[in-house]
């Protein structure tokens, strides 16, 4: 993981630098006439795409204003691996130990622990349903729709750059030829989802970075106090006591 980040973040550059060419170049305004520093659009969303696949390293815990006026949260630590997705009436930890999505809107909270993820089998794209109909898409979510979008020959794509809670971001607007799958993100120059604006399931929402931060708040990667847990975890089996393991 730690090798594909310098190859990532140097593709980055180049398209970074390949951009302040073009704005220095008379007319060189849009990315139409990025192909002229050897730069194509989907080449930039494919870069903002590693970007975030290759920001697992960092540690940091992100505010969002979420659609609605409602708050979330995103965070991430290195050692032990782990990543939070904290947003209304909910809660989702995904560690080396488990992957625990919790319901907060009830009282007592409730959690239900399944088995963790791998760097071979990321959680799946149901665990970040409820994260999503909350409104905060899950930068797996986004990571994967930049993907789409990379091999859509007819898709729309616009450039910016711009700052979101004091970070640098390049920001794409992606539109689809029948308008069904457009969407606008930035990403960081961290690599962190910096804003989305979209549609998440069959909720359109509008979400955007509010606060950054390379410390975690010490509740972030706690179960909610009280919660009623259901483990789900395959547990490995037990060999009774006294029992021999037959000889070949």
């Amino acid at each position: 993981m730690s090798s594909s980040r310098p190859a990532v973040a140097a593709r980055a550059g180049l398209a970074a630098a390949a951009l302040l060419v073009l704005a220095a170049l008379p007319g060189c305004s849009n990315l139409d006439e990025a192909a002229a520093a050897g730069v194509t659009p989907n080449d930039l969303v494919a870069d903002l795409a590693g970007q975030l696949a290759g920001s697992t390293d960092l540690t940091y815990e992100a505010t969002y204003q979420l659609t609605g006026g409602v708050t979330g949260t995103i965070a991430q630590v290195r050692r032990p691996a782990g990543t939070a997705y904290v947003y209304p009436d909910g809660k989702l930890l995904v560690t080396s130990s488990a992957t625990t999505s919790c319901s907060t809107g009830t009282k007592p909270a409730t959690c239900t622990m399944t088995a963790p993820a791998t760097p071979t089998s990321p959680p799946p794209a149901t665990a970040f349903h409820a994260a999503g109909a909350a409104g905060l898409p899950a930068p797996p979510v986004v990571q994967t729709m930049l993907n789409h979008a990379v091999l859509d020959p007819e898709v729309d794509i616009e450039q910016r750059d711009t700052t979101i809670a004091g970070r640098h971001a390049t920001c794409v607007t992606l539109r689809s030829a029948d308008g069904s799958d457009d969407f606008d993100t930035c990403i960081t120059n961290e690599g962190v989802l910096g804003s989305f604006t979209g549609l998440l399931g069959q909720k359109r929402v509008d979400v955007a970075m509010t606060h950054y931060a390379e410390q975690i708040s010490a509740d972030t990667f706690t179960m909610p106090a009280g919660a009623r847990i259901s483990d789900r975890r395959v547990q490995p089996s037990v060999q009774p006591s006294g029992a021999q393991t037959p000889s070949r």
